[in-house]
């Protein structure tokens, strides 16, 4: 049985359903974020599977999909940043919570 292209996009297609849906419905930050990290993550194995299907013998998606994880790993450490501070200030990491910081 051959793996087609198919097969590849179907679970990505998922995930980022998945993150859509968890990015509009939550109202945790970690949450969010969470959701955007698994919208990033399916973006990247579009990136490697279409590079793999057009250009097999050419590593280009592999490596921005290398590229766009590490980007990815450096907001994620900013990100928790500033909730672990917006945590310290609101006792809370909710969205309808954050208004209380505006001056």
């Amino acid at each position: 049985m051959e793996i087609t292209l198919l097969m590849y996009l179907v679970p990505s297609l998922i995930m980022f359903g998945c993150g859509v849906y968890g990015f509009i419905t939550r109202k945790n930050m970690i949450a969010i974020l969470i959701s955007l990290e698994l919208m990033l993550n399916s973006v990247d194995i579009n990136f490697a599977v279409f590079n793999r299907y057009l250009f097999p013998h050419q590593f280009e998606g592999m490596f921005f999909s290398l590229f766009a994880i590490a980007i990815a790993a450096a907001e994620t450490a900013v990100a928790i940043a500033i909730i672990i501070n917006v945590y310290r200030l609101a006792k809370k990491v909710d969205i309808n919570d954050i208004t209380k910081l505006k001056f």
